[in-house]
């Protein structure tokens, strides 16, 4: 088995954590080393960086600020966790990676993909996911799923028209490289989003083979 680097992206609601241990037990089933991270955070330092990210303040953060701190914990999630993990021959499940940077900062925010690309380059190098599942659904049922599950943080007070743009530049990175990425009906019933990602199996135990 060789190390596979795959990342599940979408908006709140849409289902990434609980899929993402859902897979993780169906690849350990049939033997493969699985880790499971998140962004931002995945290391004490960069869990730190989250809080700063996430937690709602009196104080406006300035969208260059934001994209410098969601790259700054990116560059500690690599050095510690992700590129260790892939030497080891791991099958790496992150919960969001760079995907989410041009969705939210270049989407929601606005910030010039050209400066999220020079970040990535920088903070990367070559390194880029073997496979990216998009769990997309409505803007209006993803919000509604965030809002039951309680408090909503800094990202999850923005407003509808802010999601909306975080949606289609998912969507957009999806049509513009159909090979790495899989768009997943996220407003479906999970067990049907389940049975979806059972049909991946055979690919992704192929992927892990080499």
């Amino acid at each position: 088995m060789s190390g596979m680097f795959i990342t599940l992206e979408g908006p709140e609601g849409a289902g990434k954590s609980t899929n993402r241990e859902y897979l993780a037990e169906r690849l350990r089933e049939r033997g493969v080393e699985v880790l499971l991270t998140r962004e931002p955070g995945g290391t004490p330092l960069a869990e730190r960086v989250r809080e700063l990210l996430l937690t709602p303040s009196d104080e406006p953060m300035a969208a260059d600020t934001e994209l410098l701190l969601v790259f700054a914990a990116r560059a500690q999630h690599l050095a510690q966790v992700i590129r260790p993990a892939l030497m080891r021959g791991c099958v790496v499940l992150c919960d969001r990676f760079t995907d989410a940077t041009y969705a939210y900062q270049g989407g929601g925010r606005g910030v010039p993909e050209a400066r999220i690309a020079v970040l990535e380059n920088f903070v990367q190098g070559e390194l880029r996911p073997d496979l990216t599942l998009v769990f997309d659904l409505p803007v209006e049922v993803g919000l509604a799923r965030a809002a039951a599950r309680g408090r909503l943080d800094r990202f999850e007070l923005e407003g509808r028209g802010f999601f909306e743009a975080v949606r289609q530049a998912y969507l957009r990175r999806a049509a513009a490289e159909p090979q790495r990425y899989r768009v997943v009906d996220a407003a479906q019933s999970l067990d049907q989003v389940q049975r979806d990602l059972d049909r991946l199996l055979p690919q992704l135990l192929e992927m892990c083979r080499g």
